[in-house]
């Protein structure tokens, strides 16, 4: 250890003490990691502030002592972005997780970033309110760590993305100063708008730590209907049958396989007896006999079509939840098998033919692999997940896949679509960049970077080297 290193060490120790400046094995492996397994995790210590003044001192001092810093929220991404692999200083956010401000009046809420998005979700509910962005990981993820990677979930068709949702961030930039962005403001067109440069940013421009967020009315009772689908053709014929006469909140699909590996491993029930292909799961408001009459006829011509083969509707508030967990239990079940994760976007116009060519290649390229499809597919959002096999090592696994995925996102840039849709560039895919962005919009982005981040302490080695 250089006596530099040793000395920041001791500056942070005295700073927040032994109960918030870890350097254990045990911690820093806990802190230095999020949901993939790519990597191994090796930062140098973990500091757990408690004030936006203690991460501008711990911002200042890693900087002095030439320190990279890793940004750690809840640690549910999937791509690698709060990975402290080269002797890093984690700061984790987890102390900081208060709700500061509820304003009725502006339907909005003021909390630090470390907040369980459960939680803000919860506090909502409570005042007849919901905070839309929804996905399977809400009870764990931090929002400080949502704004990062933009999260987006399972109602984009209806409310969008996260940063929809944020109208005022506090950051602390790679010099340790404070931007306070919007603060909270509905219209504000003076200049360039800073907030929607950090959502997004995967904390390589500064760290998030504190937002207002916008809340809203919830939905007229709503309730899910899962449907049997031949083939994937059928997938998006469904969604533009649907959506020509009923409002969604929600269209999901998911693959025979991924459905089976839930039921075996969470203890759930098929939803009928028929066993197809792929399934939709499709979430609406229910209006009265109007609406049933509506869905019913929908299905009735799905069916004729042979779009549909067979359906299941809920009809209480627990049946809506058992069938949602058909979908949003995927990605916690397969996370045993190690699964490479492609999450793939294009425009929804252009997903039948996207499905086809993703498809042939997957057909190709992993016929001897188990091929877990399930996703957001009514906004144009594909998750493949390619299961390692027990007895193949990490790393052969990771280079086959890397393999693959270049034809994948050969398509993907044909088509001008993204390489990663809601979760992040992070570590996984930074060498793919290219396939979804020019070079001009990386050396712009690289720019940015260095305005924010003089000295590229901030998450380097993130969405780009630099």
């Amino acid at each position: 250890m250089t006596t530099r290193l040793n000395d920041f060490r001791k500056q942070l120790s005295q700073l927040l003490g032994e109960q918030r400046f870890l350097t254990d094995d045990r911690s820093r492996h806990h802190y230095g990691r999020d949901w993939t397994r790519f990597a191994t995790p090796n930062p140098c210590a973990v500091a757990l502030p408690e004030t936006i003044a203690e991460v501008q001192a711990i911002v200042r001092k890693a900087r002095t002592a030439g320190v990279a810093i890793v940004p750690s929220g809840g640690r549910t991404g999937l791509s690698g972005g709060a990975m402290a692999s080269n002797g890093e200083l984690v700061i984790a956010l987890d102390r900081m997780n208060k709700v500061l401000e509820f304003n009725t009046i502006d339907r909005s809420l003021r909390c630090q970033a470390g907040t369980i998005t459960k939680l803000i979700q919860t506090i909502a509910v409570d005042h007849q309110l919901i905070y839309p962005v929804d996905f399977a990981s809400s009870g764990s993820s931090q929002i400080g760590g949502n704004i990062a990677t933009n999260a987006g979930g399972i109602q984009v068709i209806r409310y969008g993305m996260t940063r929809d949702w944020v109208s005022g961030l506090k950051v602390v930039t790679g010099t340790g100063d404070v931007l306070d962005l919007n603060r909270g403001l509905i219209k504000n067109n003076t200049g360039f708008d800073l907030r929607h440069l950090i959502a997004g940013s995967e904390g390589t421009l500064g760290i998030i730590v504190e937002a207002t967020l916008q809340l809203t009315k919830p939905p007229i009772n709503p309730r899910v209907i899962v449907l049997g689908l031949p083939s994937m053709d059928a997938v998006m014929a469904v969604l533009q049958a649907f959506r020509a006469q009923i409002p969604l909140l929600a269209y999901e699909f998911f693959s025979e396989l991924a459905l089976n590996k839930v039921i075996e491993h969470q203890e759930l029930q098929r939803p009928f007896a028929a066993v197809t292909p792929f399934y939709a799961l499709l979430e609406y408001e229910h209006l009265g006999e109007a609406t049933d009459d509506a869905i019913m006829a929908i299905v009735d011509y799905c069916m004729t079509e042979r779009w549909v083969e067979d359906a299941v509707v809920s009809q209480n508030e627990s049946q809506r939840r058992s069938l949602w967990r058909l979908r949003e239990d995927i990605s916690d079940t397969i996370a045993r098998w190690t699964p490479y994760k492609n999450d793939i976007a294009t425009t929804i116009a252009q997903v039948p033919g996207f499905l086809a060519q993703v498809d042939g290649i997957v057909a190709a390229r992993y016929s001897d692999l188990e091929v877990i499809w399930y996703g957001h597919i009514g906004d144009g959002n594909l998750h493949l997940n390619i299961l390692k096999p027990d007895s193949v090592p990490v790393a052969d696994f990771q280079a086959r896949c890397k393999a693959v995925s270049a034809d994948i996102f050969s398509v993907i840039k044909a088509m001008g679509g993204s390489i990663s849709a809601e979760h992040g560039v992070g570590l996984l895919k930074k060498d793919f960049l290219g396939y979804s962005r020019t070079i001009e919009e990386i050396a712009i982005m690289k720019g940015i970077k260095s305005v924010f981040d003089p000295d590229n302490i901030m998450n380097p080695g993130k969405i780009f080297d630099t």
